[in-house]
């Protein structure tokens, strides 16, 4: 029989989680082939969400329950739980309830079918359109800086097999970036249309500070290109005043009389002043990520593994990888 291992990220969903849960244990009794086990993972979540989960693992030995020492984020999340599973088959979904685990085996039968990774997509998605436009620039950045497919939609919702689970969870960095290592481990990926809800209770963990964030691991981690078009932009930059002062000695000659104005020096300074600035604070952006890398950070900290009939302490550097 089957394992399939159900990875959730849990952030202000003390309401959520249980109907989450529920409705995996619902599914879960129609496909009989498969065992499953799920594994809840609370990102410091300043309400009660740890004590539902936990309660939750303490009464089901199918649910482990983990708790962070302090804020992550989902993408650090997600690594913690791929760490835990034993299944042949993974599930990641979130914890809102907006995920439909009741369609969980839409994305199986996609793997079944030959697929090493299987992600929902949304014919209509049900975020608020701060969210949607944040996805939306997500994926453009997947596909210009890590070369996806125009035609993959990438959501949070999704299915991989266990080799390509367990390429992911070699990476050992600081900045996790789930689609980044997904699609650096394979690109035999579909996807499966399925249902998005509207959100019951609360709103989304996700701010501004938090999707650049999110931006900037996919541009620094995983991609060499923000350097290139910078270096590219240099050269356009340096052209453009090469060919200017060209134009410029040329009127000295033709148009002895007129006189480049004050505004316009100022405005060509303050352009090329911007550029140089953008390019030193990118490439200063991947040499703190070295040197924070170098520094062994952790991608996360564990402060307590709560699993049925044990609730053990995870030692916070040897189960950071």
């Amino acid at each position: 029989m089957q394992m399939i291992s159900y990875v959730i990220p849990c952030y202000r969903s003390s309401q959520t989680i249980g109907d989450v849960v529920a409705e995996i244990r619902e599914k879960m009794q129609s496909l009989k082939k498969y065992d499953y086990e799920i594994i809840l993972v609370n990102d410091c979540s300043p309400d009660e969400t740890f004590d539902v989960i936990k309660k939750m693992a303490l009464e089901d030995a199918r649910i482990t329950a983990i708790d962070f020492a302090r804020n992550f984020g989902q993408h650090s999340a997600l690594m913690a739980g791929l760490r835990q599973t034993k299944g042949e088959i993974v599930i990641c979904l979130d914890d809102d309830g907006q995920t439909p685990a009741d369609e969980a085996d839409k994305l199986l039968e996609a793997l079944e079918n030959g697929a090493d990774v299987a992600y929902a997509r949304y014919s209509h998605k049900k975020h608020s359109l701060f969210r949607n436009f944040g996805s939306f620039v997500n994926e453009k950045m997947a596909e210009v800086m890590l070369d996806k497919p125009k035609t993959l939609y990438v959501s949070s919702y999704f299915a991989a097999k266990r080799y390509i689970v367990d390429d992911m969870i070699r990476y050992e960095n600081s900045y996790p970036y789930v689609i980044g290592l997904v699609l650096r481990a394979t690109k035999n990926i579909v996807n499966v249309d399925i249902n998005h809800r509207n959100r019951e209770v609360g709103e989304s963990g996700y701010t501004l500070k938090k999707l650049l964030g999110l931006w900037m691991n996919g541009f620094t981690s995983f991609s060499v290109k923000p350097l290139r078009i910078a270096t590219v932009m240099g050269v356009i930059s340096a052209l453009a005043g090469f060919l200017y002062g060209i134009v410029i000695i040329i009127q000295h000659f033709v148009l002895p009389d007129r006189v480049m104005g004050f505004a316009s020096l100022v405005a060509i300074l303050v352009f090329f002043g911007g550029m140089i600035m953008i390019m030193l604070g990118l490439i200063g952006e991947y040499v703190g990520r070295i040197y924070i890398s170098m520094n062994a950070s952790p991608q996360y900290i564990i402060k307590q593994i709560v699993k049925k009939d044990a609730a053990e302490k995870a030692p916070s550097s040897d189960d950071k990888a």
